[in-house]
């Protein structure tokens, strides 16, 4: 058997971040692998789409709002059960709209360390580095749980 045979899939991430540095978390849907686990919002990239275009897209699409300016910041790659994703990361300070839970999902402001759990292992890197930038500790352990085998 080949390694990994599976094509990735792109994903525009937002990491929203407030004036008073709290993070935007959304909760995963009912009827979605790892239901109930806590992320960053965003989605796929559709052909012909840059990251910033998906995004917007997304957040509209998920959140009802329409981002500012997204600064494309880090790649990271993480692989599901269900999928092999390249997830590219973007820090977004502004936002027009009023927050609406289009698909289902509860969305809560986050200091770190977070206060939801758990986290999708996908978004452990960047909990990292933002922790890092912020001088706090980080300890993956605090965020996970054993993904569930139907995930």
């Amino acid at each position: 058997m080949t390694e990994n045979t599976r094509k990735h899939t792109e994903v525009a991430v937002g990491v929203l971040i407030r004036s008073d540095d709290a993070l935007l978390l959304t909760s995963r849907p009912e009827g979605k692998p790892c239901a109930g686990f806590w992320e960053f919002p965003g989605g796929k990239l559709e052909a012909g789409e840059s990251v910033e275009q998906a995004l917007r897209r997304e957040l509209i699409e998920e959140l009802g709002i329409t981002i500012g300016a997204a600064e494309v910041w880090k790649v990271t790659e993480h692989d599901y059960p269900h999928a092999l994703v390249r997830l590219h990361w973007c820090k977004v300070r502004a936002w027009d709209g009023e927050f609406e839970m289009r698909e289902g999902q509860s969305m809560a402001w986050q200091q770190l360390p977070l206060a939801v759990k758990p986290v999708l292992p996908g978004a452990l890197p960047v909990l990292e580095w933002l922790s890092q930038e912020r001088g706090l500790a980080f300890d993956p352990d605090y965020y996970t749980q054993q993904l569930p085998a139907d995930a």
